[in-house]
């Protein structure tokens, strides 16, 4: 039983960084008025609703309660963006690094999941695995959008 406690744990800890993604992409939708960026961010929040009902699926077939909350962080990192907002003026390039850090963030909780010592069915690990390829590769076209304001 401990055991499902703890594969619990790291999921339920995967859709509240998903949720906090979502979170921080509406916020950063909402401080430009850019159509390619607002195209953008809404890619990003649609792929991550599609991790938390992946995420959701699996903590409830374990008969887990299934996540809807979002981490203490991200509440403080999406504070820290408004703050921040306040004295960038929400120019694309500090939109995007912000979009950027929130991404590393992402990409940190999953390679924690992934060196996880405890047991995990393959299923679940090859979810986790192929979800953070994904968002590693959304994390890498933040980082070249956000690279093309610094040049552009």
């Amino acid at each position: 039983m401990q055991q499902n406690e703890k594969l619990s744990e790291v999921l339920s800890d995967l859709v509240q960084i998903n949720n906090d993604r979502i979170e921080g992409y509406l916020k950063a939708s909402d401080k430009t008025d850019d159509p390619d960026l607002k195209a953008l961010f809404q890619r990003m929040i649609d792929e991550s609703r599609t991790y938390v009902s992946q995420l959701n699926q699996e903590l409830a077939r374990m008969g887990a309660d299934v996540e809807t909350g979002t981490t203490v962080s991200g509440k403080i990192y999406r504070a820290w963006m408004d703050v921040k907002a306040t004295f960038t003026g929400n120019d694309r390039h500090a939109v995007l690094a912000s979009c950027e850090y929130g991404e590393d963030a992402a990409q940190r909780a999953y390679d924690e999941a992934l060196r996880s010592d405890d047991p995990m069915p393959y299923s679940i690990r090859e979810l986790i695995a192929n979800q953070k390829g994904a968002l590693k590769s959304s994390h890498d076209t933040i980082k070249t959008y956000r690279d093309m304001e610094k040049v552009g």
